[in-house]
This record gives C-alpha cells, structure tokens and sequence, in this order.
C-alpha cells in the first residue's frame, strides 16, 4: 500500500494496531500540529489530548454534578415525607385523618394548597367537610384515574374545593395534583393539590413520590370507610 493510497481511517486503524508507534517515535508527540477547536491555535499531539481529557474531565464534572443535585432534591423529598407520616401516625382520630392529611402536606411539602374529599364512609362521618360537594363525575374520573394527574388546570370540577376566599377562586389554580384515593382496588376519595404557579406542578415531573402520598394517604383513610 503506497502513501497515495491510505486514508485517514486506516491510518488511525494502523495506530490502533501499533500502539508501540509513538514510542519508537516519540518525537512526533512534539513535532505533529493539530487545530484546537478551543483556541483556534496550532498545537502539539500532546496539548490536544491535554484538551480531550480535559474535556472530558469537566463532561464528568457536570454529570456528577447533577447526580448530586437530584440525590439531595431526594433526600429533601424523603424527609419531608417522613415528616409528614409522623404527623398522620400521631393523629389518633379517625375523623381529624383528613385535617392531618391535608394540612401535612401543605406544611411539609411546601405545598400551596391541598385539600380531598371522601366517599364510601361510615355513616358517623357524613355531613363533614370531606364528604360535601362530591359528585358522581367526580367519583368517574377518580376511579378512571390509573395514575396521577399532573398538570395544567383543565377546569376540573375538584380544583373548585380549593377555591376558598384566601386563594382568589378556582381560577387561580393554575397548576394541580389529582390523586386518586383507593382501598382494594376501588376508589373512595380524591386529594388535591394546587397552586397558582404554572409550572409548580409540570406533566414532566417524575410521578414515584405522588404515587407513595396517594399510597399513604389511602392507608391512613381506610378508618373512615364504612
């Protein structure tokens, strides 16, 4: 194979077989000038795989970075949830669940506003603020619920549960968390959350953390039911 005819891959397969090629050469690490895409300057073999490994190390950098900041944002999330179990295992009255629920999540989690309603109770907790304004859509869409929403406020019919006076109306509700309340299989309530921020509650975000509180929350609610 004469000079004319090698290209540039089989140069580079041919120093792939050689690795012993720059030894028995090594002045070339030194004599061979290559563009650097950083500084637009000539430099040697050398420099250049400098600024490769370099380039690399900061790739590396940023990605540990990012591991980091999502381990503590779940560390975060882990601790405010533990909190707010303690809370709802040291409520010893079935009918303050719903309070304890609500509230822990709004104070645990930072949480603009929560609130749920309940059905399939027993008869001592009719007539409750958890039992009032819920109507047969509402118990459709949660039993059709096979995962959180979370999202844009659509005008769901449960969003108007937060519409107290401090929160401006239902329409102040931009984003929200619906989550299905469930017991053995079958829906019997729906926690809400709200919150006048957009993006506060995206459809991009992960959904593991919502699952556990709809989880949690129907654990602790399973009292009420008759």
């Amino acid at each position: 194979m004469t000079a004319a005819t090698l290209d540039s891959a089989a140069i580079a397969q041919y120093l792939l077989d050689h690795p012993q090629f720059f030894v028995e050469h090594a002045a070339l690490l030194g004599e061979v000038k290559l563009s650097s895409p950083l500084t637009g300057r000539a430099v040697s073999l050398q420099e250049r795989q400098m600024e490769v490994m370099r380039d690399k190390y900061r790739t590396l950098e940023l990605r540990m970075s990012e591991l980091v900041r999502h381990a503590e944002e779940n560390a975060a999330i882990a601790n405010r949830f533990h909190g707010w179990t303690q809370q709802l295992l040291r409520t010893r009255v079935p009918g303050e669940i719903p309070t304890a629920v609500a509230d822990g999540l709004v104070k645990h989690f930072i949480v603009p506003h929560a609130t749920l309603r309940l059905w399939k109770l027993a008869p001592e907790h009719a007539d409750t603020w958890y039992t009032n304004g819920v109507s047969e859509d509402v118990r459709l869409f949660a039993s059709s619920l096979r995962v959180p929403y979370c999202g844009p406020n659509k005008d769901f019919e449960a969003v108007s549960w937060l519409a107290g006076a401090e929160l401006g109306g239902a329409d102040a509700v931009r984003s929200t968390v619906l989550l299905p309340l469930r017991a053995n299989g079958s829906a019997f309530g729906l926690l809400v959350l709200g919150s006048p921020d957009p993006e506060r509650f995206s459809a991009t975000m992960a959904t593991d953390f919502l699952v556990h509180i709809g989880e949690t929350a129907s654990t602790a609610l399973v009292p009420l039911l008759g």
